[in-house]
């Protein structure tokens, strides 16, 4: 473990679009385990929506699952300072009219420790990236046709 009190894992980002505004909360509990399980902590969360004329305004959390319960009260006032206007805005431009999303900036909590021992042995991170999920479903058509 790592000696460095509250090593940081790496920052990472998801703008989550729901066609028609239509959130129903099936991926909530499986968020709330990763942060349970202290796979990563949510630094940011917020909902927007595009309306049809293609402005954007915040949206209030709601209770997706009809259970007369705020499923997300879990994440109420998650924000850390590091989302500005400007990553709003550049959200906002991805997502359809009519649509709205979640946008979320969660820290990798189980890297901190691994980052800050490979740095105390003198390793340093010269490159990173993401497989875009597209081309990964691409390749593994592709990888089973030729089968």
């Amino acid at each position: 473990m790592s000696n460095e009190p509250n090593e940081p894992g790496p920052i990472d980002y998801l703008v989550i679009e729901f066609p028609g505004s239509r959130m129903t909360g099936e991926g909530l509990p499986l968020l709330i385990d990763l942060v349970d399980r202290g796979i990563i902590r949510v630094l940011d969360l917020i909902f927007i929506r595009k309306d049809s004329d293609g402005s954007v305004r915040g949206v209030e959390l709601a209770d997706l699952t009809g259970d007369d319960r705020l499923d997300l009260a879990v994440f109420e006032g998650a924000s850390s300072g590091l989302l500005a206007q400007d990553d709003i805005d550049d959200a906002s431009r991805v997502l359809e009219p009519g649509n709205s999303a979640a946008v979320l900036v969660y820290e990798n909590v189980w890297a901190g420790p691994l980052a800050a021992a490979l740095r105390r042995g003198g390793a340093r991170l010269v490159a990173n990236g993401r497989i875009p999920v597209q081309e990964i479903v691409a390749s593994l058509d592709a990888a089973e046709t030729r089968a």
